[in-house]
């Protein structure tokens, strides 16, 4: 079942519980059934939340650092963006809203690749090349999750968020804490 779908069956839920009490109290302001139906209602949202997909947010941790502060701030900003996509589908947000935070993540992506082969080529950085290579074939991976968003809509945002996230943590604690000692070595922090 879809989230929207999930959303509007509580609300429905939540509307007849709401009237229920209402029509209760009409009757005596001591029934016991509408005093049961407050408790409830004061239970759902607790329930829907334990219920929803959140996957929570991802937190940036000091082991992501790769000790290089203008890096490290890229990722964070990363994390941020893929937090903000996260919740446009776990909350089944609009179209425009979903649309508008892929687009942010993948363009800051972009921005933030060619800035690290940037700082990597300035610095004679022996594995460039490699690590271009793994920059082109993630965004070519991104490009094609971004066709099947415009075809397929909400529904494969979530496929999309498990693979960036998996890729980022794994691209920023295995090549990228590599260069990290290179361009260390050349006194950049």
């Amino acid at each position: 079942m879809k989230n929207r779908t999930k959303s509007l069956i509580y609300a429905a839920i939540i509307g007849l519980i709401i009237v229920a009490i209402f029509l209760g109290f009409l009757t005596s302001l001591t029934n016991p059934v509408s005093w049961i139906l407050i408790i409830v209602l004061l239970i759902i949202p607790m329930l829907y939340n334990k219920k929803s997909v959140n996957k929570g947010l991802i937190e940036w941790k000091d082991e992501y650092s790769v000790g290089i502060e203008v890096i490290d701030n890229d990722h964070k900003k990363l994390l941020n963006l893929l937090n903000q996509m996260n919740t446009a589908y776990d909350y089944a947000m609009s179209e425009s809203y979903e649309k508008a935070a892929l687009n942010d993540l993948v363009d800051y992506t972009k921005y933030h690749f060619d800035r690290e082969e940037q700082m990597m080529a300035e610095h004679d950085y022996p594995d460039l090349e490699a690590h271009k290579l793994q920059h082109k074939n993630m965004i070519a991976q991104v490009n094609h999750y971004v066709e099947r968003y415009d075809k397929e809509g909400h529904e494969c945002l979530d496929e999309i968020s498990d693979f960036l996230t998996q890729w980022l943590i794994n691209h920023i604690n295995g090549t990228d804490k590599a260069y990290s000692k290179h361009l260390h070595s050349k006194g950049v922090y």
